[in-house]
């Protein structure tokens, strides 16, 4: 299995501190059966600083410790880029990383909504052949109240992240509902932990699948999967078509 989203490299933002919190996440992950794991600190965050020689060297630095320690899990890079309308040409550039080298770029919103220039944004990407795929779609704001902001941005091109932790209900009942509403209203294409650290912000990841499949949603756990597969050989992911969910405030969601 192949985790798409996971600040597992140490000092560069709010996940793993220091080396010997990456080797304990690295170890967690041989227990999550984990056999690959894209590497996504922050970049252009306003708390953090985005340092790619620094990001390259601890890159490397882990690697190394995988190799040396025979850990049955591959590393690639990857990073979890801020909205901006800069975006496009630092990945032009080199100055932003796609994941494991593909055409796919893990775009972060701000958690407070969607911004005005989203859309741009998305459009220039998808003009100049990136993909973007929105991270944990389920905590945003303005998506959780409005969850037709999504299938707007999704019409323009994106793709959407589920986090482990919102569906296993780390982040509380309401969150995971938003999860589980996106996921039966198609609006999800990729699973991956955004795993932070063993006790704040853990794996999860095999949990979230377990309730999927608990819940009879089979068919999600099978396309996620397979869609992170995708990603590491940058292949067109799995979609489904959009559908409505008849309860709540959901029925109409595209109406």
């Amino acid at each position: 299995m192949i985790d798409t989203h996971a600040h597992i490299l140490a000092g560069l933002d709010d996940g793993a501190q220091n080396m010997e919190e990456s080797r304990k996440l690295l170890e967690e992950a041989v227990k999550e059966q984990l056999t690959a794991i894209i590497a996504t600190p922050h970049a252009f965050h306003p708390n953090f600083q985005t340092d790619m020689d620094a990001l390259n060297a601890q890159l490397e630095m882990t690697r190394n410790y995988i190799k040396e320690q025979n850990i049955p899990i591959k590393l690639y890079s990857g990073q979890e880029c801020r909205l901006s309308d800069k975006l496009p040409n630092r990945l032009d550039e080199g100055k932003a990383l796609t994941l494991a080298e593909s055409r796919y770029v893990l775009l972060e919103l701000p958690s407070s909504g969607v911004p005005v220039y989203t859309v741009p944004v998305i459009q220039q990407l998808i003009t100049r052949h990136y993909v973007p795929i929105i991270a944990h779609v389920e905590r945003n704001q303005g998506i959780i109240e409005k969850p037709e902001r999504l299938n707007r941005l999704l019409l323009h091109g994106a793709l959407a992240q589920v986090t482990a932790g919102s569906v296993s209900g780390h982040f509380g009942k309401a969150i995971q509902k938003t999860a589980f509403d996106l996921m039966e209203a198609n609006l999800i294409h990729v699973y991956g932990s955004d795993v932070h650290s063993l006790d704040k912000r853990p794996f999860l990841f095999n949990a979230g699948l377990d309730l999927m499949e608990k819940k009879k949603l089979h068919e999600f756990v099978d396309i996620f999967l397979e869609n992170n597969e995708r990603i590491l050989l940058n292949q067109n992911l799995h979609v489904l078509e959009p559908q409505t969910v008849q309860k709540g405030k959901w029925w109409n969601i595209f109406s």
